[in-house]
């Protein structure tokens, strides 16, 4: 009933913004707006398709070989959404589709192929609510909306179907990001939403964004409330500011209706040196994003730990700076950064690769799946922490050639060591020993070579 009211509030609103659409003159928000350097945006200036009049296509192409000091036999990369296996060259991702536009009418579809396609949605337990396999078949689909623009105000617009988070401030394409591996902030939280979004741009310089969503990263809806949430984002005229808040609350545990979350994320960016023309030092800038939220009711307390029938304390919060130096008219650029979390309870933690979280997981059957599950049950601490370094050469706008050093710390067995997490093998035909167990260790590092492309 509640999600027909919203539907309903909406057509009415829609009607009315219809009507007024003829007499209003278009307004561009975040005109004249350099967004070129900051983190989780298109660093081009320009796309080559501009000149098309009603549809915009798009390529991404990321290209990457990691190497993890640990040596897992498996090669097998645990707990990433931007990696997935050590010491091979792989197609992590490839994204094409584009924007349409006709009159206000409005549409966006980005397709996703390579590693990711199978890395990012394995966490999604909305497939096992009710049937149809809804994991394959958005797979391979990142983006995929469609909406009316209206000219109020710097405009409005009202989109549906598959889009972008951006929650911990990164982008899901590699090369709008000043890192590869995502800090725990962004790499344990969304990267889609599957629902409706109404984006209100009062001011060129302010957009205020609200969602009626399935869920958490999820293609389906675990219980009987959708989730909700929404954006504010504001940029100055003089194009070296960002500050955003993201801000989510939904029923978002399998089965467990009276568990409740809710989330805030909130980044700012400051580019504090501006000289493009200079061979030497071009721009400077950093960002920094604090994340916290909380699980209450079914079980689980919040923040605080609470007695037999509330439960222990099951929260999130984190942090994680960077800060990024161009060079030689911004053709070099140096990042250096990281963060921290904790998350007792363990439900933001991507669960180790391979191995059964709470749920057994259709998404990635393997012959250990459910044989060795990482425990993520209320009362559960998980603590972490992360730095990284990496240089670009970034001859043109549309590609970057990367190389990056990783480290990634936390309290309890979690990256790949040495004996993998498949087999005593490594490979997944070999018959398992009944002594044998996944091989976790606390800490990792890692060396990180890609090519990402955008045209």
């Amino acid at each position: 009933m509640k999600t027909i009211t919203v539907f309903f509030i909406i057509t009415v609103i829609s009607i009315n913004l219809f009507a007024q659409q003829a007499v209003q003159p278009e307004k561009i928000p975040f005109d004249g707006i350099d967004m070129t350097w900051q983190n989780g945006c298109d660093r081009r200036d320009s796309s080559v398709f501009n000149k098309m009049k009603f549809f915009t296509p798009g390529l991404l192409m990321d290209i990457a070989y990691t190497h993890s000091f640990n040596n897992p036999n498996d090669n097998t990369v645990v707990g990433s959404t931007a990696l997935a296996r050590d010491n091979e060259i792989q197609l992590n991702a490839m994204h094409f589709g584009g924007d349409f536009s006709y009159y206000g009418a409005r549409a966006r579809f980005m397709t996703q192929f390579g590693m990711r396609s199978i890395v990012v949605p394995r966490n999604d337990f909305s497939p096992y609510h009710g049937q149809y396999q809804l994991a394959n078949v958005y797979r391979y689909l990142s983006e995929a909306n469609a909406g009316y623009h209206f000219n109020k105000w710097y405009g409005i617009n009202i989109d549906a179907g598959i889009f972008m988070s951006y929650i911990g401030l990164n982008s899901y394409y590699q090369p709008e990001n000043w890192e590869y591996q995502a800090s725990f902030t962004s790499d344990n939280t969304p990267w889609f939403f599957n629902g409706m979004r109404i984006q209100v741009f009062p001011t060129k310089y302010i957009k205020i964004e609200g969602w009626l969503i399935n869920g958490w990263q999820s293609y389906g809806m675990f219980n009987n409330m959708p989730g909700f949430g929404g954006n504010i984002t504001w940029m100055p005229q003089n194009s070296n500011i960002k500050l955003l808040t993201n801000d989510y609350y939904g029923t978002d545990a399998a089965g467990i209706p009276d568990r409740k979350r809710f989330h805030s994320d909130n980044s700012l960016l400051i580019r504090y040196l501006n000289n493009p023309k200079s061979d030497g030092i071009s721009m400077m800038a950093f960002t920094l994003t604090a994340d916290i939220g909380f699980e209450k009711g079914g079980g689980v307390n919040g923040f605080k730990n609470g007695d037999s029938i509330q439960g222990p304390a099951q929260y999130f919060a984190s942090a994680m700076f960077y800060n990024r130096v161009w060079f030689a008219k911004n053709k070099f650029a140096w990042t250096i950064g990281g963060g921290v979390m904790t998350n007792p309870g363990r439900y933001l933690v991507l669960y180790p690769t391979g191995l059964a979280s709470p749920l057994p997981n259709p998404n990635n059957p393997t012959q250990t799946e459910g044989a060795f599950p990482f425990s993520a049950n209320p009362g559960d601490k998980f603590q972490a922490w992360d730095c990284s370094t990496n240089f670009d050469f970034m001859p043109n706008q549309s590609i970057t050639f990367r190389i990056e050093f990783v480290h990634r710390q936390s309290s309890v067995p979690y990256f790949a060591g040495s004996g993998g997490v498949t087999s005593q093998t490594g490979y997944s035909t070999t018959p398992l020993d009944p002594n044998w167990r996944p091989d976790l260790v606390k800490s990792e590092n890692r060396i990180i070579l890609a090519l990402l492309f955008r045209l």
